[in-house]
C-alpha cells in the first residue's frame, strides 16, 4: 500500500529536499502550534541540512509524491513527519516499528510543547528520562528525551 524507500545522500537533489521541506512544513504547522511564522522560517534552513545529511532517510510515497518521512541517527530518531493529509493512518507507527526492527532504535527527541508526539512515541513503548529547556540547536523549545 505505502512506499516506503531509502533515500541515499546522493539522490537528496534540491528539487526532492523541496519537496520533503514542503510535507515537513505542513506537519509542523498542524502539529507544532508553539511555532510562530517567525520560528518556521528560522527553522526551515536546519530542517533542509537534516535533510541532507542525516545518515538514513526513509520517505513514504502516496504514487508519486512524499507525504512523510523519518531520519535515524546512531539508533535515534531524528525526525518523523507526515503531511497532515495523512495523520493517524497508520504511517507513524509503521515507520517507527521498521526503525525498531531494521535500524535497533532506542532513542527519540520530542518537542514538550507537542502533547499529541509526546503521547504517540510513549505507545510506542518509549520513556522520558530527561528534560532538556532548549532543542539541540539551542532553540527555546523544551525537549523530552526518550528510551525505548
Amino acid at each position: 500500500m505505502w512506499n516506503i524507500a531509502t533515500i541515499e545522500k546522493s539522490r537528496r537533489t534540491p528539487m526532492f529536499i523541496g519537496k520533503l521541506l514542503e510535507v515537513w512544513e505542513a506537519s509542523a504547522r498542524a502539529s507544532h502550534h508553539f511555532l510562530t511564522e517567525t520560528d518556521i522560517i528560522r527553522l526551515t534552513p536546519q530542517a533542509e541540512g537534516a535533510l541532507r545529511y542525516i545518515e538514513t532517510l526513509w520517505v513514504v510515497e502516496d504514487g508519486m509524491r512524499p507525504v512523510g518521512f523519518m531520519g535515524v541517527q546512531e539508533r535515534k530518531i531524528e525526525m518523523l513527519f507526515l503531511h497532515p493529509d495523512y495523520f493517524r493512518k497508520g504511517l507513524g507507527k509503521m515507520l517507527v516499528e521498521r526503525a525498531f526492527s531494521d535500524l535497533n532504535v532506542e532513542y527519540v527527541d520530542v518537542n514538550e510543547q507537542n502533547p499529541d508526539a509526546t503521547k504517540f512515541y510513549e505507545r510506542m513503548g518509549f520513556k522520558t528520562f530527561k528534560r532538556n529547556e532548549c532543542d539541540s540547536e539551542g532553540n527555546p523549545f523544551p525537549i523530552l528525551e526518550m528510551k525505548r
